[in-house]
């Protein structure tokens, strides 16, 4: 894995494995995001849903450019901070041609060192082990900042994502049963974790 800084800006970090690019969204990355977000797997799994469970509608590309606006004070938050805070996120992209491929991004950084975070894949880019990458370089990111443990929730049933999880080197460790809700209707959730004291992923051995 490399991670650099570019210039002198701190809040410019970049990870990469070589196959996968983790570095900070951009203005021009709008109309994917606003694509992204009226995906059904996404909307499903990763969307901002109401107390009911249902979505919220797809971004324009307008909202999408203020969502991507709150990443960048995110980051220049953590150009100030020792660890980066709720809504410091990347963009997934090719490393050789950096054509977007997703999100990944920290949900909490508590004060005992506990992270969790989350990550979606746009669908022309599923199943290619883009996610267990980019999960994998985000967890050693955060282990080498201090991060004592790091969980990752997913709705029973995301098959996908559990694999890229355990692909990841996250340990299933419990299910908070109707702990989520979606369109109405109650559903269970796992929790998976990785301790820096065991981490030992398996992703960056897969072929992409």
């Amino acid at each position: 894995m490399d991670a650099s800084n570019k210039g002198a800006d701190a809040s410019v970090v970049v990870l990469t494995d070589g196959t996968v690019t983790l570095r900070p969204w951009a203005t021009h990355d709008t109309w994917f995001m606003a694509e992204a977000s009226a995906d059904p797997a996404i909307q499903r799994f990763n969307g901002t849903l109401d107390r009911f469970g249902y979505p919220a509608p797809p971004m324009s590309v307008e909202e999408a450019e203020a969502v991507i606006s709150e990443f960048t004070s995110s980051w220049r938050a953590f150009a100030t901070s020792a660890t980066p805070g709720p809504g410091a996120a990347f963009a997934i992209v090719d490393a050789a041609s950096d054509e977007l491929l997703g999100c990944c991004g920290l949900d909490d950084w508590s004060k005992s060192d506990l992270v969790q975070f989350g990550y979606w894949i746009g669908p022309r880019a599923r199943e290619r082990g883009f996610a267990s990458r980019a999960a994998t370089l985000l967890t050693r990111w955060l282990f080498e900042l201090g991060a004592a443990r790091v969980v990752l929730k997913i709705v029973a049933g995301n098959d996908a994502s559990a694999a890229v999880a355990r692909r990841a080197g996250f340990v299933h460790e419990s299910t908070k049963r109707s702990h989520g809700v979606w369109q109405g209707e109650r559903c269970d959730v796992m929790l998976f974790a990785a301790l820096r004291s065991e981490w030992n992923p398996s992703a960056r051995d897969e072929a992409h």
